[in-house]
């Protein structure tokens, strides 16, 4: 398991390109036949990709958990943003369709994820969060509620935002988890920006053509630096960091956080116009 540890955002702000990279991108997480996990000092953080093709894949604990089962200790959200599949909890089947969001409770001993078809295998993106309280595993499909529209055509920036994992709907103990879809014609997410200081989020970019990038705005607002993504990357945003981005085309991101409180709406805005 590969470990990512945070820099402090003086230094951040002296890193050049390569640097930032390295520190704040996670690449190639999604692999036919294969789980992969990266760990980061992010509120601990564990974030991952599985695409199981002709065989399931089980998710166990390795020697840097100290665990004896992956959620021993940690709770668990899974987004599929591929073909239909199925996630084994402890027995019980979750099918799960493309932009299904499943929450697995911390105690879950037993997690296995696996394709209906070989030819259009599901895509399972995982993250996880220590828990000191036990919730129970639920699913919440793409259609069980109303998105939330955002932005407007004037600011290029129409979506719809869904919440899954929050205390309105599937309860959690620390973890918050959902999705943004773009519409057409619209590039730029979570502009106006914001930071959290109680708490980290995690973005994964996807819905996006391999020819195409998000140039991803990060870094402290008076001091921002940047990143161009590709599809099915992921972004770690320490709660000093500012998190938004244009797109050369549209796009659908996941947004997951983890932290001192789960209220949505806790940002500190930044003005556009202070943005440096």
């Amino acid at each position: 398991m590969k470990h990512y540890t945070m820099p402090d955002p003086i230094r951040a702000a002296r890193m050049n390109t390569a640097e930032l990279r390295s520190s704040f991108l996670i690449e190639g997480l999604f692999t036919p036949g294969r789980l992969h996990l990266v760990s980061t000092d992010l509120d601990r953080a564990i974030v991952g990709g599985a695409v199981p093709v002709n065989t399931s894949l089980s998710l166990s604990a390795g020697p840097e958990m100290r665990a004896g089962f992956f959620c021993e200790r940690r709770e668990l959200g899974v987004l599929n943003i591929g073909g239909h599949g199925t996630v084994l909890v402890d027995g019980q089947s979750h099918p799960m369709h493309r932009l299904d969001c499943l929450y697995i409770g911390r105690g879950s001993r037993e997690v296995i994820f696996a394709s209906t078809a070989s030819t259009d295998p599901a895509r399972f993106y995982l993250v996880s969060y220590p828990a000191h309280a036990v919730f129970p595993s639920q699913l919440a499909t793409h259609q069980s509620s109303a998105a939330l529209r955002l932005g407007s055509q004037t600011t290029v920036n129409e979506r719809s935002l869904y919440k899954r994992i929050y205390p309105d709907g599937i309860a959690s103990c620390q973890l918050v988890m959902g999705y943004t879809l773009l519409d057409e014609g619209s590039s730029w997410n979570t502009m106006p920006p914001h930071t959290h200081q109680r708490r980290s989020e995690i973005y994964m970019y996807f819905d996006l053509d391999a020819s195409q990038r998000i140039l991803h705005v990060m870094g402290d607002p008076r001091e921002t630096r940047h990143v161009f993504v590709g599809p099915e990357e992921v972004v770690l945003s320490p709660a000093w960091s500012v998190h938004a981005g244009a797109g050369t085309t549209r796009y659908g991101f996941c947004w997951a956080m983890g932290g001192e409180n789960q209220a949505f709406d806790d940002m500190d805005a930044v003005a556009i116009a202070e943005l440096r």
